[in-house]
């Protein structure tokens, strides 16, 4: 039983996607960051990096985009190495881009010259004459059969490729893939004609908004109902449902209750434990996420579950219900990159087995690539989970300002020992200097006249000069100013 939930407001847009009643998805668009990827731009090259095989282009964003020589199709001849990138690219030359990944941290977005455009059932593909069908239909014959619908309805003549997809297993007729053949060949014709009369940089074609691509690429037999909490949204996506996404439109639903729709569904909750670093498990253990630049750490513990049996059963049950946790935490924080996962150690080889098969069922439904490896020398599990967007916390936070993002602050007894230590270089420096002035925060001051007050007057007894003690109280326990008098 699968509800999508859509809350609306004027400057963000979140999405929910609740199974059985557990959030098993969340997604977030705001306007000032909507995201990029499948945007087409025209872009100029300003840097061609052979030693790097890649390039710069301006494609009118903050940053300049990369380009690998990887993800230039005019680099690749099937059977033979990429050509070099400075053979095919020059400085100041105009080329036609779409985003592959949004632009994370200091990186800027990543860009490809293969401009694939999605529909409900179809990737349309106007650079490639290939015809594929979704790795995730798994069905043989289903593929053939989609493969021989789709070389049969396009015409000898058409240039172009399309990739069935994965929504096509529910079952796709012809007219469906006509009706998607035809609106992604006028979008095309339109993106062309526009990059024709157009100099770069210059945005071509912007990807649908958050709640349309919902409806284009989540909603399926097993979607029961599509809530939205807006009338002004529910009326927009009403008709972009009946033009695009037939299948859609009879689950949608205006909800107008009194409470808000995330709030009654548990979601903001949900929210608030996917930013906090521990995760409690229904058993007794926890699970502590640690998000740094390289990777993502995730420890389990035991905590308070002490289980019934022996304590090889209760780590077995511990790593199980954690591999489960993981799967989940990692769609809803949305982290990727390199992930290490440190389980409770287990001596029993069928109980490692199994808490692998668990956690690589688990993450099976991710529509977001991952690979798993076996356990390590150390017991360690090592992940990779495609990073194509800033993460859930780097989204809704911001590096803490009392600590930097350290998640720690110095001690005030070691602010104390800092202010001291300065005075004494500034006495050396400035021995003109009559008396000292110092800044800071309640508690360093209160450390400075309490516990630390006999070290203050051995600290003036040495410089010869007095110091006297003010409280700012907009100062963090780290800051403080000595001023010279």
């Amino acid at each position: 039983m699968e509800h999508i939930l859509i809350n609306c407001t004027p400057r963000e847009v979140r999405v929910a996607i609740v199974v059985d009643g557990v959030l098993q998805d969340l997604f977030i668009e705001r306007d000032c960051a909507r995201g990029l990827v499948g945007n087409v731009y025209l872009g100029k090259v300003v840097r061609v990096l052979p030693g790097m095989q890649s390039a710069f282009v301006d494609v009118g964003l903050e940053r300049t985009a990369f380009l690998h020589v990887a993800d230039i199709a005019e680099a690749h001849c099937e059977g033979e190495k990429p050509a070099p990138i400075e053979t095919i690219l020059h400085e100041g030359q105009s080329l036609m881009v779409q985003v592959a990944k949004d632009p994370i941290g200091t990186k800027g977005a990543r860009l490809t010259t293969t401009v694939s455009l999605a529909g409900r059932k179809l990737v349309y593909l106007p650079r490639d004459n290939h015809i594929g069908v979704s790795q995730r239909i798994e069905d043989a014959e289903l593929r053939e059969s989609l493969r021989a619908m789709m070389t049969e309805l396009r015409p000898e003549t058409e240039k172009g490729g399309y990739i069935i997809r994965t929504s096509a297993e529910e079952g796709a007729t012809e007219q469906e893939f006509k009706d998607d053949m035809a609106y992604l060949g006028r979008l095309w014709t339109d993106i062309h004609e526009l990059a024709g009369r157009s100099t770069g940089p210059k945005l071509l074609y912007q990807d649908l908004s958050l709640a349309q691509r919902v409806l284009r690429d989540m909603v399926h037999q097993d979607t029961q109902t599509v809530e939205v909490d807006s009338r002004e949204n529910y009326e927009a996506l009403l008709n972009f449902a009946s033009r695009f996404v037939p299948a859609a439109k009879d689950r949608l639903t205006l909800y107008r209750g009194e409470r808000p729709l995330f709030e009654l569904h548990g979601i903001e909750t949900e929210i608030e434990h996917a930013l906090e670093r521990r995760v409690d498990l229904k058993s007794g253990g926890y699970l502590v996420f640690d998000q740094t630049e390289a990777m993502t750490t995730i420890d389990v513990n035991t905590g308070g579950y002490v289980g019934k049996r022996d304590f090889s059963d209760t780590v077995f049950k511990t790593n199980l219900e954690a591999a489960q946790t993981i799967a989940r935490q990692l769609r809803l924080r949305n982290l990727g990159g390199i992930i290490i996962v440190d389980f409770i150690d287990m001596s029993c080889d069928e109980h490692r087995e199994a808490v692998l098969a668990e956690l690589r069922r688990s993450v099976s439904t991710d529509r977001t690539r991952m690979t798993v490896s076996n356990f390590t020398e150390l017991g360690l599990v090592e992940m990779t989970r495609k990073r194509t967007r800033e993460s859930l916390a780097h989204v809704l936070c911001e590096p803490c300002p009392m600590c930097g993002g350290r998640g720690e602050v110095r001690t005030a007894r070691t602010v104390c020992y800092s202010i001291m230590r300065e005075i004494v270089r500034l006495c050396k420096q400035y021995q003109e200097t009559k008396e000292f002035h110092i800044q800071a925060s309640q508690t360093v001051i209160d450390m400075l006249l309490e516990e630390e007050s006999q070290a203050l007057e051995l600290l003036q007894a040495f410089v010869e000069k007095p110091v006297h003690l003010e409280v700012e109280p907009s100062y963090t326990q780290e800051q403080f100013d000595v001023i010279l008098a």
